[in-house]
């Protein structure tokens, strides 16, 4: 995808998490997400904290942080999180258009929606979900580095098939499944692991467990 093209993509995708996050209550707000220990409600701060930090910014926040991505992803965390539910949701509205990023790497801040969403909406059982095209895009950046998330490294050596897409790459024992699935699955999330099947499937979870 053109990089305007990747950049309409992320601001369609934040437009209808924002819409489907206006309409949570306050335990769904503060309910646990598939993001580590994170709640709902840090998520969406840390989605705005990643639409708000430039490259130097970013680069004096990983100084401050001694280089711990977990450090810096935390205190970035915290500074965008709102007095509550209703100032983190407007701060987060107020970036949906944005272009600002740490770095040139458009379809990894696409990637940064697409699975941070589905750390929200999964668990609460939300029935939004990403373009296809935008997935797609994941996916490929995905398989090919470690960026953002180890991707390349977790799908090392086994043949990942989309079964709603044209995603297909590597060669080994097969995995198959949604494209969303797959993409979530690269990025560590081990609850997308029952919708894959095919030999390589162990794999890929042992990888995760790891």
């Amino acid at each position: 995808m053109p990089r305007a093209e990747v950049w309409a993509a992320i601001h369609r995708e934040r437009t209808a998490l924002a819409e489907e996050l206006a309409e949570l209550t306050p335990d769904q707000w503060a309910a646990r997400s598939l993001c580590g220990q994170w709640t709902v409600e840090e998520v969406v701060a840390h989605l705005t904290a990643a639409a708000s930090t430039g490259r130097w910014r970013w680069i004096r926040s990983m100084a401050g942080a001694r280089f711990d991505p977990d450090l810096h992803n935390q205190r970035r965390m915290r500074e965008h999180r709102g007095a509550g539910p209703d100032e983190t949701l407007a701060r987060f509205r107020a970036v949906v258009t944005s272009t600002t990023a740490p770095s040139g790497h458009t379809p990894a801040w696409l990637g940064e929606i697409v699975v941070h969403g589905q750390d929200i909406r999964r668990p609460l059982g939300l029935s939004g979900s990403p373009e296809l095209t935008a997935v797609t895009e994941v996916a490929r950046f995905f398989a090919e580095r470690d960026f953002t998330v180890a991707g390349r490294t977790v799908r090392k050596g086994v043949h990942l098939v989309a079964t709603d897409g044209p995603f297909d790459i590597g060669t080994g024992p097969e995995v198959r499944g949604s494209t969303l699935a797959l993409v979530m699955t690269m990025a560590g999330r081990t609850d997308y692991c029952a919708e894959l099947t095919g030999p390589g499937v162990p794999t890929l979870r042992s990888r995760i467990a790891d």
